[in-house]
């Protein structure tokens, strides 16, 4: 105990409570303490974050006092690479704050997409694959398989065995397993976490000097000073206000050198596009009757030329077969189930594929994703979002949720479906047992894409496809180049067709440069982005799964902590110095070194 924790209390109980009322004296009494201690064998001062009160206006009975939190690192967001990168900055022995917008740590990883993207398992090191050996043993315990025996899991994954012995991982898992686990690191490592605090995204809200970030203010007037900064967020707000240049949309191929980048007409990768000829029009074959909810009126431009438009968004839903833990389907207000007519036409054409991305994970539940030409991704209704304000983004976010439960709603109660479809859909509804908070809905829409930096290395179609050799690699990525449709439109001959969908895989597993997660040092030098990762629009394609967002959150952690070691931007931290860690805290970074 300090003098001052000694003496306070103690002071106060001698004041009458009229005094401790009168505004100066109360802030001083009872402002947050968060000091340090200094016995020899205990972490130095500076490995705790500082909670200080200042006191900005004095009247005799009202103090306004804002709230200035300090750490070595400053982390904003909540997702999956938030917390490798938090736990990295605390065992390299600096002070960290993580400032998250959520409630709920892990993003997707614990917002229903469970059924991992991993590619090839052997080039995912460091805190990432941590994350999957700690899921391996959850699901270890007996415990942990409540609806179903481990013997009847299927153990499938994405081309890599669910529940791998050898190298004991878990790849494929239920969500609140996973929030689970990154609840288990924050309270292990005793990070310090804020939650449901969002940046102000005025132009008051961060404040830069000599290139640096020096803090920034959420909207509950707190603000956040650090000596680096890392933005972890999906949608880059961060970066964006600190000045960073960024793009959004899809480049022209001419930009890059690419070839699948820009509009992909007729291009069909995945299977998620319209097989057979369907008409558009309310009235088929009459287009002066209008077009049918969800499809677009604009043309879709020449193919290779760039836009302004988004890979599509959808929730990644947790569904249960099993009797006594699943929740029926429910009826969305404003539910209009002409809006779902085009899937209608395409079950009358003969598709019965609507079971196929109910991927099985533990405990009889799914992770399921969308799957052919009318399904969970919401067509064109994303385009502003990376840029929209937090009000814009919630209507957006609400508008998602209404048509996927709508479409959900349709598929279980509705006539025109078919009655082999029908019957199906009566053994699934939502799993009770997760995102019990939101009514069983993932918390987090799956934001494929919005911001990406244009950093001091911008990773490209090639790039990802493991044709070159990229500099200063920090970590690796191995999933094939994937873009979801980013609109639905008429074609020249009358019907409807999905454009965007894109599935190339690479040649082999690659190399991600240190460039991509830094800005110029001109816009900014204190400030690393290892999830908004400059990149174009296909190479992010694969670089944007989740197992990669947490070896890149490690990795800017890593070069966060050891530009202020040695008093340098991360720019011009020596590669040498960083790889030397990162491969010493078991990081791949070449496909030799991984295998």
């Amino acid at each position: 105990m300090n003098i001052f924790e000694f003496l306070i209390p103690r002071l106060a109980s001698t004041l009458p409570r009229r005094s401790l009322r009168s505004g100066w004296l109360s802030a001083v009494l009872f402002l947050p303490l968060s000091v340090a201690s200094n016995t020899p064998g205990q972490p130095p001062a500076a490995a705790t974050p500082k909670t200080v009160v200042r006191q900005t206006e004095v009247k005799e009975s009202m103090v306004q006092k804002a709230v200035v939190r300090q750490a070595d690192v400053i982390i904003y967001g909540g997702t999956s690479a938030a917390v490798t990168a938090a736990v990295q900055v605390k065992k390299m022995g600096k002070s960290v704050i993580i400032v998250s917008p959520d409630k709920h740590l892990g993003g997707l990883s614990s917002g229903g997409l469970g059924f991992t993207d991993t590619g090839n398992k052997e080039v995912i090191g460091g805190l990432s694959r941590e994350f999957y050996q700690r899921l391996y043993q959850h699901y270890q315990q007996k415990d942990s398989w409540k609806w179903q025996k481990p013997e009847e899991y299927g153990n499938k994954g994405q081309g890599t065995p669910a529940i791998d012995g050898t190298s004991r991982t878990m790849w494929i898992f239920e969500p609140h397993a996973a929030e689970q686990v990154f609840e288990d690191f924050v309270k292990e490592y005793k990070l310090t976490v804020y939650r449901d605090e969002w940046l102000d995204r005025s132009a008051k809200g961060l404040t830069k000097q000599g290139g640096s970030i020096r803090s920034f203010r959420t909207l509950s007037g707190a603000v956040y000073q650090g000596k680096m900064f890392i933005d972890v967020t999906y949608e880059g707000d961060l970066m964006a206000a600190a000045g960073v240049k960024y793009h959004v949309g899809r480049e022209a191929n001419s930009v890059y050198g690419e070839k699948w980048n820009g509009v992909q007409k007729g291009v069909f990768q995945h299977g998620h596009h319209f097989k057979t000829n369907i008409s558009p029009y309310k009235i088929p074959g009459d287009p002066a009757s209008g077009l049918l909810p969800e499809i677009s009126a604009e043309q879709p431009g020449e193919n290779g030329t760039g836009d302004n438009k988004v890979q599509t968004y959808c929730f990644r839903m947790c569904l249960s077969n099993h009797p006594d833990n699943r929740v029926p389907f429910p009826k969305p207000e404003g539910y209009n189930p002409d809006r779902y007519e085009l899937l209608a036409r395409v079950f009358a054409a003969g598709w019965r594929e609507t079971f196929d991305k109910y991927d099985p994970i533990p405990n009889r539940k799914t992770d399921t994703n969308n799957h052919g030409p009318f399904s969970t991704d919401y067509l064109g209704k994303n385009y502003d979002y990376p840029e929209a304000t937090y009000a814009r983004r919630k209507q957006i976010i609400k508008d998602h949720e209404l048509y996927q439960k709508g479409l959900m709603y349709f598929l279980s109660n509705d006539p025109r479906v078919p009655a082999d479809v029908h019957q199906a859909m009566q053994q699934w509804g939502l799993a009770k047992d997760e995102f019990t908070d939101n009514g069983n809905w993932p918390h987090q829409l799956y934001i494929r894409e919005a911001r990406r930096m244009l950093g001091v290395f911008v990773m490209k179609e090639a790039d990802a496809l493991g044709k070159t050799t990229v500099p200063q690699p920090i970590g690796m990525g191995s999933y094939s180049l994937d873009a979801h449709n980013a609109q639905r439109y008429v074609k020249p001959d009358g019907f409807v067709q999905n454009e965007g969908d894109i599935g190339v895989h690479p040649d082999k597993p690659y190399s991600i440069a240190y460039g991509s997660i830094l800005p110029k040092e001109t816009e900014c030098n204190n400030l690393l982005v290892p999830v908004c990762v400059s990149s174009s629009h296909i190479a992010y394609g694969s670089i944007r799964m989740e197992p990669v967002f947490m070896i890149l959150g490690q990795s800017a952690a890593t070069a966060a902590v050891l530009s202020i070691d040695n008093k340098v931007s991360p720019q011009r931290l020596p590669y040498e110095t960083l790889s030397r860690v990162l491969l010493n805290d078991k990081q791949r970074l070449t496909l030799n070194a991984a295998n």
